[in-house]
């Protein structure tokens, strides 16, 4: 796979909407330190970081790393037909412990709805600064074991085990285990 270079897209989208980094920043509700270290690739973002600060562009993560996706009308899918949402943010990763794969069926934009095939390895965490939006939120974990905490409540799920919330509460995902866990989850409206 090609690398993928999140702080020149980044830049280049900001660019786009005419704002300064600053400007971004403050849209986002991030420091201005944070966008410049992601946009000259001194820092790598969490799914969390990447995910807030594209809300201060109105970019989804479909947008931002699959923009020539073809609009489709399809109703069925095949697994590679999903749309990738995290895999270029570790494009220049050797190493895949702490990776997130995020993979979305369809155009979640115009269905309302974000359907979602999760996997996470070992030592994945969707980021210290918990996430919040407006949306509600499930999930049941198919494989390994996931710890989600939502606001002060913490909880280790096993295949099997299922989750229902406001997203608007802060949120965090991290796989604990040895193993990687996998999870299909759903999203009302999209977040992702």
């Amino acid at each position: 796979m090609q690398e993928f270079n999140v702080g020149e897209r980044l830049r280049q989208m900001r660019l786009a909407a005419g704002m300064s980094q600053r400007q971004l920043a403050e849209a986002s509700g991030v420091p201005h330190g944070q966008v410049s270290m992601i946009e000259t690739n001194r820092s790598s973002p969490s799914v969390a970081s990447l995910r807030k600060i594209l809300g201060g562009l109105s970019v989804s993560m479909s947008e931002f790393f699959e923009p020539d996706a073809p609009i489709s009308q399809s109703v069925f899918f095949k697994p590679h037909e999903m749309r990738d949402l995290t895999t270029r943010l570790y494009s220049a990763l050797d190493d895949p412990r702490g990776k997130i794969t995020l993979q979305q069926v369809g155009d979640a934009k115009a269905h309302s709805l974000q359907i979602l095939y999760e996997r996470y390895e070992p030592g994945a965490d969707t980021g210290a600064q918990m996430l919040e939006h407006v949306s509600h939120e499930g999930g049941i974990v198919i494989a390994g074991e996931i710890e989600v905490t939502v606001g002060d409540q913490c909880a280790v799920l096993k295949a099997g085990d299922s989750y229902l919330f406001d997203s608007t509460h802060p949120h965090r995902f991290r796989n604990i285990g040895d193993r990687e866990a996998v999870v299909v989850s759903a999203c009302t409206p999209p977040y992702l």
